[in-house]
């Protein structure tokens, strides 16, 4: 037997099938592409059963507020009908049809569509016809009225409205046109920024945070950080070579626009004699209450807000961002840091305040911290 015919019986079942394989897929795989609007989902680790629970829970919110989906019967089909009555040519309605298949993928356009975000542990569904921002918050606000679990794996389902290349020169020139719905004279708002990037290697998060709140500075000096209540939360999202945008109200409310933690009930109230050991920050309230001297402990995030907002000084501690929001916000001195003069620097060239910049960079570590807890995919 020759050589060549032992190289083909040694070759398995890969060899003949796996080059089909790997064409059908490409010929019917859809991925996240700029200009599209949707909703990004995050799930732990099973996407298939994630995408299952996206479709009827969006299903379901969607039929409230714009009404059962309705599939319009495509022109060919309604033409056949008038055909018959008005005897055309064969060949001619054949070529009409033909025609309507090509421009319309011979597919109806559904409201809710799956495509491949381009990311593990994230998929991205396609919306027509419908707002996708007020679509979420009004599915977090029930659930977090009615502390009813709907789902098992989705974790977080984040709004995109806009989508534009992820280079930063490309989303700075769509960003400063994006956002002035929202933050251009005369409109102004508290805000913050979420940003997160996968599979992406071209933006660095500190230096796009502080660009975006140059730009957001730029377009009305009224509009300040706050990074526990703002009124509005910027979320970019970079997934490869695609960065996914929206604007949304009530992110810290709705815990980050996490479905597993927004139905959870709020914390317990704590007890006014809590245990030996136990209860630091009951102790803290109490005191504070009636009006006693706060325990001095330089950890205690609660005595410190207090001491600031009563004008007393700031513990001397570089570590608390506790403090150092209070005092900016109370307008009394921040902690002298070494970062500081940095980030003035940094603030000329953006166009934002030192105090912006400072708080982007606190928000930064927050942000990093909620990422790793919350275990989406890279």
């Amino acid at each position: 037997m020759s050589e060549a015919q032992n190289a083909f019986r040694k070759r398995g079942k890969k060899h003949f099938f796996g080059a089909q394989h790997h064409a059908k897929r490409w010929r019917g795989s859809r991925e996240l592409e700029v200009g599209m609007q949707g909703i990004l989902i995050t799930c732990s680790m099973n996407q298939r059963k994630c995408a299952a629970e996206a479709f009827n829970l969006l299903s379901e919110y969607a039929d409230m507020l714009y009404g059962p989906e309705k599939f319009e019967e495509e022109a060919g089909e309604c033409s056949e009908g008038e055909n018959a009555k008005e005897e055309v040519d064969v060949e001619d309605a054949l070529k009409k049809e033909v025609a309507q298949l090509r421009a319309g993928g011979g597919r109806q356009e559904r409201r809710f569509q799956a495509l491949d975000s381009g990311a593990n542990n994230v998929i991205f569904i396609r919306t027509r016809n419908l707002e996708s921002d007020k679509l979420v918050h009004h599915i977090l606000s029930d659930l977090h009225a009615t502390k009813k679990k709907k789902t098992r794996v989705i974790l977080r389902m984040l709004p995109v409205t806009g989508t534009c290349k992820a280079f930063p020169e490309d989303m700075m020139r769509y960003m400063s046109t994006f956002l002035e719905p929202w933050f251009k004279k005369p409109n102004h708002a508290t805000y913050q920024i979420a940003f997160k990037a996968r599979n992406n290697s071209h933006n660095k998060r500190e230096d796009v945070i502080k660009a975006i709140a140059g730009l957001v500075g730029k377009l009305n000096p009224k509009n300040k950080v706050n990074l526990t209540q703002p009124d509005l939360t910027i979320i970019l999202e970079v997934i490869k070579s695609v960065c996914c945008v929206s604007v949304v109200r009530e992110y810290t409310r709705y815990r980050k626009y996490n479905l597993q933690e927004v139905v959870k009930d709020e914390e317990p109230k704590k007890e006014d004699a809590p245990k030996d050991g136990q209860g630091d920050d009951a102790a803290t309230e109490a005191a504070l209450a009636g009006g006693c001297q706060a325990p001095e402990k330089e950890e205690d995030g609660a005595a410190t807000e207090a001491a600031l907002a009563g004008g007393s000084q700031a513990p001397e501690k570089e570590e608390d961002d506790a403090a150092t929001e209070a005092a900016l916000a109370g307008g009394s001195q921040a902690p002298e840091k070494e970062e500081d003069a940095a980030a003035t620097q940094l603030a000329a060239v953006v166009g934002g305040s030192a105090e912006e910049m400072q708080l982007a960079e606190e928000q930064s570590a927050i942000d990093n911290q909620q990422n790793k807890a919350e275990g989406d995919g890279e």
